[in-house]
């Protein structure tokens, strides 16, 4: 394999890991603040796709795109809202098990929704113009889409650490996470602070499967593809940890990059992550980056 060959492939890996750090990051900010696990974030990240192919396929690629995009955050959005408030609320205290089969029922109602609005069928989008094309690099062609997507990335992770380490709000949040009682009591909003920062994870959600539509066929399954990496990411980088979830998502990502463009591992791509996922829950259950829970 030639030198030229392992910087395409590295590139495609930091084009899969680029959406899979997006949707993984709102998956680790809900769990750390919240506590909970929400097995309907791939549905927020699959409506999301399908209302920006939709919107983009109406009026063109180039407008639609970035209409899409912001119509899809809005809409995720509020839909995070309305499922933080009416249903999360009522199980916070419950347990996981509890939280799990209730989030799971929503991706349930979600899948149905989408089938019933989109159909089952599979749809396509092209990039928008600005972003289209390639770049020709030491004699091999790198998408220009893909680049856009690693830049995106890029530009969320430094959103999302800006967020939580230089603002009012992320002050709020890693407090719920280290002490939601204290921080009701020193006069915080905690229900609205939870309200908050699942509209975010949301959001987040959306902005992966908005980025990833020109990418691959959006279809009804996708967000069990997602959320099966998303949680493999989180298992490896430590669930709650952005810094984790980044690394995750890059080794993640580079694994089925490299495993897909060799022909003896093609196969076998999928099964390398879970067992690297296996090995890090030997010598670290909570994760590279993560901390035991009685620590949190």
């Amino acid at each position: 394999m030639s030198p030229g060959q392992l910087l395409l492939f590295a590139v495609g890996g930091l084009a899969t890991a680029a959406y899979l750090f997006i949707v993984t990051a709102g998956l680790s900010l809900v769990f750390g603040a919240l506590r909970i696990i929400n097995m309907a974030h791939g549905s927020l990240y699959m409506i999301a796709a399908f209302v920006t192919v939709v919107v983009a396929n109406r009026l063109g690629a180039s407008f639609g795109f970035w209409t899409g995009l912001l119509l899809a955050v809005m809409l995720t959005g509020v839909i995070g809202a309305v499922i933080e408030i009416l249903v999360l609320r009522r199980i916070y205290k419950e347990e996981h098990l509890v939280q799990l089969l209730g989030t799971y029922a929503l991706s349930l109602v979600a899948a149905g929704a989408v089938r019933l609005f989109f159909g089952a069928s599979y749809r396509t989008v092209r990039p928008p113009d600005i972003v289209s094309g390639s770049l020709n690099i030491g004699g091999f062609r790198y998408s220009g889409y893909a680049v856009f997507m690693i830049a995106s990335a890029v530009l969320i992770a430094i959103g999302v650490y800006l967020l939580l380490y230089r603002t009012a709000l992320g002050r709020n949040i890693r407090a719920a996470v280290s002490d939601p009682e204290l921080l009701n009591v020193s006069g915080v909003n905690v229900s609205r602070l939870y309200t908050t920062v699942f509209v975010i994870g949301a959001g987040l959600a959306a902005l992966g499967g908005a980025i990833v539509a020109p990418s691959q066929a959006v279809g009804a399954s996708m967000d069990t593809d997602v959320l099966v990496l998303a949680f493999a990411i989180s298992v490896i980088g430590g669930l709650g940890s952005i810094v984790g979830t980044a690394v995750g998502a890059l080794i993640v990502g580079e694994v089925i990059s490299f495993g897909l463009n060799n022909q003896y591992t093609n196969q076998f791509a999928i099964a390398f992550v879970f067992i690297i996922m296996a090995a890090v829950l030997t010598v670290r259950p909570w994760g590279l980056f993560g901390r035991p829970e009685q620590e949190l």
